[in-house]
């Protein structure tokens, strides 16, 4: 996962993949810039954390939860789903990875999943 954009992966017999994409685009950010770095900022923070949101309403169902990839976007939505008592009973891990194909992805969630 990063800023932009998260790959929901479910581990059972076969991998599926649900591919979440924040409302956020490159052109919202040059079109907020000329109203204002200030609003700029607050319109980015909205939709991060509506996309944060919904990224939760998605993992809410599972009982242990890996979060992967290259920013810190990872973390940040570690802390809001911690905060959320919804959330007490998963079993959190985050690990640092690079950014990855889907069939990356997918082999590296199959073999952390596979030991555990």
């Amino acid at each position: 996962m990063d800023h932009a954009e998260a790959h929901a992966m479910a581990f059972g017999d076969a991998i599926v993949t649900n591919i979440i994409v924040s409302a956020s685009t490159h052109q919202d950010k040059e079109e907020s810039l000329h109203k204002g770095e200030r609003m700029m900022h607050n319109r980015e923070q909205q939709k991060q954390s509506e996309f944060y949101k919904t990224l939760g309403e998605t993992i809410k169902g599972y009982d242990e939860v890996m979060l992967f990839g290259p920013t810190d976007a990872k973390a940040e939505l570690l802390n809001i789903l911690k905060a959320d008592n919804r959330f007490s009973k998963i079993k959190f891990e985050t690990v640092k990875a690079e950014k990855m194909t889907e069939n990356q992805e997918q082999a590296f969630v199959k073999a952390h999943f596979s030991k555990t």
